[in-house]
């Protein structure tokens, strides 16, 4: 992305918690704190009681104090840690083919069904509640294994599986900032050459609105334009934001990187028309769509002797040079057009140059001479 839309500030690496993850370190440490307050007395008592003899119990507020303390900081350790673990799932869970998810759904209802058989004997031994409930828990998870190994042995046979590829997710099209500022994406997109999801990241749509409420005004029209095409393409297409953004969390390393980090996971296509992010997207196997690409794959081609209507709007920048652009945006220098500024007349192609940023244009206006002197034919 150019250095224009860059934000000039460092990225935290600490990522932002949700309310949701909030609220739920917030109840494990209230609860630790409540089964502490209720039950640490009792422990240290009898903890100190096997210590000493002549402990003394300490009474009223100071001496729930530090039971309460230590309730709070156990419980907001188990909730960071169950908060980790969930969040691990969740990433290989995003990850996992629909056809396993069923595998894995079907696996577990069959083992756990299967469990449920044992309890009868499991009762008549007169085991504990305890352990006859922790019995029954592993006994479903050594049969919720079988069963998928089972699932997983009978693959052809499976209707979730058949003519299905375990594959990476393709159609999923993520759109970096750039490419939603220029626009052109909009246009591609409801004329039908984007297929599948559209996706934007929540930190690509912070981004914009960062570039929107700049201070310089040209940022902030760009930004503002971006913005408007979102919310365009947001009103005819099935946008999804920032739903996936876990799967490359923020690391300090750029938009860019993230945005190639994301791609990889997801196994999606970036849509970008930055050069640099396309260069390195595709040194990682990541597929790229170049909306300047597929822009320069639909320009008509030009053959040199072939003739043009042109509007010549200003001069060149060598002697007598006139310069002209199609309608596709492509420039035509017109060698001797200097002298029909502001006219439209037909010229005829003497050269095509293929440039990294397209074509060039030679032309010249046929029957006038070039730089004083007669035009010598080209060979």
């Amino acid at each position: 992305m150019s250095e224009l839309e860059r934000k000039p500030r460092s990225v935290n690496p600490q990522k932002r918690r949700t309310l949701l993850q909030w609220l739920i370190l917030a109840v494990f440490s209230t609860a630790s704190a409540l089964i502490f307050a209720q039950f640490g007395p009792i422990w240290r008592d009898q903890f100190a009681k096997n210590v000493t003899d002549n402990y003394v119990a300490p009474e009223g507020f100071w001496g729930l104090l530090p039971l309460v303390g230590g309730g709070v900081l156990l419980g907001w350790f188990a909730a960071t840690l169950l908060l980790r673990i969930v969040e691990k799932l969740g990433i290989r869970w995003d990850r996992t083919d629909d056809s396993e998810k069923l595998t894995w759904f079907f696996g577990t209802v069959i083992g756990f069904l299967v469990a449920t058989f044992f309890i009868n004997f499991l009762s008549a031994i007169r085991l504990p509640l305890v352990a006859l409930i922790a019995s029954v828990i592993g006994i479903g998870f050594l049969f919720t294994a079988v069963s998928v190994y089972a699932l997983h042995t009978m693959k052809e046979s499976l209707p979730w599986y058949r003519g299905k590829v375990r594959a990476r997710r393709t159609g999923l099209k993520i759109l970096d900032t750039n490419v939603i500022i220029d626009g052109r994406v909009y246009d591609v997109a409801r004329v039908g050459f984007v297929e599948g999801q559209i996706y934007v990241p929540q930190f690509v749509l912070e981004e914009l609105q960062y570039i929107a409420d700049s201070h310089d005004a040209l940022r902030r029209q760009r930004g503002r334009r971006g913005l408007d095409i979102l919310k365009l393409m947001q009103a005819e297409f099935n946008i999804e934001v920032g739903v996936h953004d876990r799967l490359a969390p923020e690391q300090g390393d750029g938009v860019d990187s993230r945005l190639v980090r994301l791609a990889t996971a997801l196994g999606g296509d970036l849509v970008t028309n930055d050069h640099n992010l396309n260069r390195v997207a595709t040194l990682q196997d990541v597929r790229v769509l170049n909306i300047n690409d597929l822009a320069l794959s639909l320009r008509p081609n030009v053959l040199p002797q072939e003739h043009l209507e042109l509007n010549i709007v200003r001069e060149g920048n060598q002697l007598g040079q006139g310069v002209g652009y199609l309608e596709d945006g492509t420039m035509v220098i017109v060698e001797n057009g200097r002298n029909h500024i502001g006219e439209t007349l037909e010229v005829m192609v003497t050269q095509v140059i293929q440039t990294e940023r397209g074509k060039l244009i030679f032309a010249e206006v046929e029957g006038e001479p070039v730089d004083g002197r007669a035009r010598k034919p080209r060979r």
